[in-house]
């Protein structure tokens, strides 16, 4: 976890989560990141080791707003749990997600941090076109009452 805490705390830094946080915690679960000199920073954390991160490092709890998260609902206690619920609002797989994250790549690059191609989801199911005939069979007969 060395080199992804160096990538949050640059971004901690100079406050890039502001307004991206999906896109941030997409960034840091789903992305391979390095540095210009191709030295690999980080292969994705868990959710659980970037909880944990987020506690050590004291992100700011106030950012889960913008997930519609209330930061006072959940004790000062319980960081790692409260981060590790925003994550989980967060829905890091999402088109939101990332599209704050390409926002995020984009101003990681100068800083000298390249961050590697989205992962491909599962794969979309192709619709199906299912007919439906009704059809009477010829041969059917009714029965007759005795």
């Amino acid at each position: 976890m060395d080199g992804s805490q160096v990538v949050l705390e640059l971004i901690r830094d100079r406050q890039l989560a502001v307004g991206r946080l999906r896109g941030f915690f997409h960034l840091l679960i789903g992305r391979k990141l390095s540095r210009d000199d191709g030295a690999v920073l980080s292969m994705g954390l868990t959710w659980r080791e970037l909880a944990t991160a987020l506690k050590q490092l004291k992100f700011d709890r106030e950012l889960v707003k913008e997930l519609g998260s209330d930061p006072e609902s959940v004790s000062p206690k319980d960081r790692e749990k409260f981060w590790y619920f925003a994550i989980g609002l967060a829905k890091v797989d999402s088109a939101q997600a990332r599209r704050e994250a390409e926002e995020l790549t984009l101003l990681l690059k100068p800083l000298g941090i390249v961050v590697g191609i989205p992962p491909a989801g599962p794969p979309r199911p192709t619709p199906v076109r299912v007919e439906v005939v009704e059809t009477t069979s010829p041969t059917a007969t009714k029965r007759k009452k005795k």
